[in-house]
């Protein structure tokens, strides 16, 4: 009888937040194109489900993700080169997809190392906090490679270009602390108290207005993405509408006048 396999990619509800722990601590949760299919079925799933109100993305064991599992990629095994550009169409660019066009926030729990396309991972969080002893790693040109999954635009938005080019092209990488301090991840928080500072981001996020949360998610990448000011007053102005149409608005002014805690739609 056939010893059934682990799964690599682990889904649970628990209220209103969902939460993906990527799961192949073994190879430090590497990525194969079986893990990526369920990443994106896991991140559907969630997307669809009325209730969940937030995401977190974890790994399991001491790593976050290593980037793309290399022994897939064993040139020894064919002929024929492998068709990258296909790959990153078909299996990374809807998971990037996904994270960035879900109106749920997505908070990203970088529990340690994050290489090359696990750093894409990392960076597509809405809310990225590194734990103090994590870092990453820019490794595609040690392997040959030109950057994918997306990391190359969030290198550029948040450090400019000049800062990119140097982490890319020499293969650098950056400690938490480090990256915190650049903009380019929301946190770094110290080892023995990350897990409950995620918990407490995630339980804030959950437990809160969620046409305002996610107006606001949209408002952001507007400002990061805009060709220009009146473009993002445009989106801006859209985001407020639909939150001022929302119950959640009323009931928030109406906390406000009445001295209380706001009692936001879809809680117990």
């Amino acid at each position: 009888m056939a010893e059934q396999q682990e799964p690599s990619i682990l889904l649970r509800k628990d209220g209103p937040v969902g939460r993906i722990i990527l799961s192949r601590p073994q190879r430090l949760n590497a990525l194969t194109a079986d893990m990526l299919d369920a990443l994106q079925a896991a991140l559907r799933d969630l997307d669809g489900d009325a209730s969940i109100r937030a995401i977190v993305l974890t790994g399991a064991g001491r790593a976050f993700c290593a980037g793309q599992d290399l022994s897939e990629r064993d040139p020894r095994q064919r002929s024929e080169p492998f068709d990258l550009e296909a790959i990153q169409r078909r299996s990374y660019h809807p998971i990037l997809r996904l994270m960035r066009s879900t109106p749920k926030p997505i908070v990203t729990a970088v529990n340690g190392l994050a290489a090359g396309a696990g750093v894409a991972l990392a960076l597509a969080g809405d809310i990225v906090v590194m734990r103090e002893n994590a870092r990453l790693v820019f490794s595609f040109v040690k392997v040959g490679l030109s950057v994918d999954a997306g990391l190359g635009w969030s290198l550029v938005k948040a450090l400019g270009p000049a800062k990119a080019r140097l982490l890319l092209m020499l293969g650098g990488e950056l400690a938490a602390r480090d990256a915190s301090s650049s903009g380019l991840v929301s946190e770094c928080v110290a080892d023995d108290a990350f897990e409950a500072h995620v918990e407490t981001i995630v339980q804030t996020l959950s437990a809160g207005p969620a046409t305002a949360l996610a107006g606001l998610k949209r408002a952001v990448e507007a400002a990061a993405a805009a060709p220009d000011w009146e473009s993002y007053l445009d989106v801006e102005a859209k985001c407020q509408g639909a939150a001022g149409f929302d119950p959640d608005y009323r009931e928030g002014v109406l906390a406000f006048l009445e001295k209380r805690a706001p009692r936001w739609r879809g809680l117990a």
